[in-house]
């Protein structure tokens, strides 16, 4: 079997988990002996790629015929700093023109290969780049991540009639609430009617399918996140306080507002706690301001964005993990604490939610219910105890090699 995958990044540079569910299920798959093509608009050359064949788009030079495929879609039409994470707000104020930068000669698209300015323009050259490489290469199917990507599995599919599988980690809906960005909504919706069949990373997310975007429930499958099994090594924490922490993008989605708010009131009643909030978003400096304004800054505590080590150094100095997402197609992060022997409170509106028991549920809006959660977390070690041995047990089973295989039959279906 032989795949053609578009993403749009692969670790070690990624801005969330949609790289890293990338690589997991791309190692997962080849270690099925399964060829992989995967396509990014532009590889660093430190990608970890093993017996993965990385194509960095800028690369691939496009043929006059193949180039028509950056107007092929009308809704690519406008330049954008939009990422898969930003809010519509930040859409609207940065919003402007921007000139393609190409070889005229080649016709070589140069790709920044983050979530820039002209990120609608790169994403429509993608397409075209995908429609040459569609060309160039055999492939039994196609498969395409996320809404960044669709146009491109589109183009490759017109292009050599292979049937396209659309994976769909988050949609506009997660990410923006009631405030979508029309033009994000018509890259998703095209992509999930041209598709042959569409993977949802959460039985939630197949309804948001079903429900909002309209499509045919016998279309969608769900194939649950994994995590890659590992031991974290045991660092000593600094400090005999308890660390209570919040790993994401702090961004609407993330509820990072709701994790102030229940930490402040847990002040109140437990002063011998640090809250921690890793990550960086737009939503980054009103929760300092938050912080501040409850006078809770000496308690409190913020990382910016962190990866690999330092994530792993994190979590093994945590005594509870808290993700009080919005909305949450699935949530890595919360398996990766369990790893490191942390017991976690997660949404009850988060995918992940589905195939984690030994986890306390909360809605996230419920600040009360949260804040009395983290207290008796941090004063009953027996509760704790109980909560991260139990998930620890569960995380065994919830791979990648059991979402591979079944990626890889919805193939053979196809095929």
């Amino acid at each position: 079997m032989r795949v053609l995958m578009f993403g749009w990044e692969f670790p070690p540079h990624i801005s969330g988990g949609l790289g890293t569910a990338c690589e997991g299920l791309v190692n997962a798959m080849l270690r099925r002996s399964i060829e992989v093509t995967f396509v990014i608009p532009k590889a660093c050359g430190d990608e970890e790629t093993a017996n993965l064949k990385l194509l960095s788009a800028g690369d691939v030079a496009v043929s006059k015929i193949m180039r028509k495929y950056k107007n092929m879609f009308e809704y690519i039409s406008v330049s954008s700093s939009l990422s898969p994470y930003t809010t519509p707000e930040l859409f609207n104020e940065i919003r402007r023109t921007s000139v393609t930068k190409e070889r005229q000669s080649e016709y070589h698209f140069s790709f920044s290969g983050n979530y820039g300015h002209n990120l609608f323009e790169e994403v429509a050259n993608y397409a075209s780049v995908a429609a040459q490489i569609a060309n160039d290469q055999k492939f039994d199917v196609i498969h395409a991540h996320d809404w960044l990507t669709f146009p491109a599995g589109l183009a490759a599919k017109d292009v050599s009639g292979k049937p396209l599988v659309i994976h769909v980690h988050a949609t506009e809906f997660d990410r923006s609430g009631e405030n979508v960005n029309p033009d994000v909504f018509k890259a998703e919706q095209a992509g999930m009617l041209g598709a042959d069949h569409i993977i949802a990373v959460s039985d939630l997310t197949r309804q948001v399918i079903i429900s909002r975007y309209g499509i045919d429930a016998k279309k969608i499958s769900v194939v649950h996140n994994g995590i890659q099994q590992k031991e974290l090594p045991k660092v000593e924490k600094p400090i005999k306080d308890k660390i209570v922490t919040f790993l994401g993008r702090i961004t609407f989605q993330k509820g990072p507002e709701y994790f102030v708010s229940a930490a402040h009131k847990v002040l109140q009643r437990f002063p011998h706690v640090q809250f921690v909030m890793a990550g960086s978003g737009d939503k980054l400096e009103d929760m300092i301001r938050m912080v501040a304004w409850l006078g809770i800054g000496s308690h409190f505590h913020f990382t910016g964005f962190l990866k690999g080590a330092d994530v792993n150094t994190l979590l093994s100095q945590t005594d509870l993990y808290v993700m009080p997402s919005v909305s949450e197609p699935f949530g890595i992060s919360p398996l990766e604490a369990v790893q490191a022997d942390v017991p976690v409170i997660i949404s009850k509106q988060s995918g992940v939610s589905e195939v984690l028991k030994n986890a306390i549920k909360i809605d996230f809006w419920d600040t009360e219910a949260l804040a009395d959660t983290i207290h008796s977390v941090l004063v009953h070690q027996p509760l704790a105890y109980t909560l991260s041995n139990g998930a620890a047990v569960e995380v065994k089973s919830i791979t990648w090699d059991v979402a591979a295989g079944k990626v890889l039959s919805i193939y053979r279906q196809l095929t």
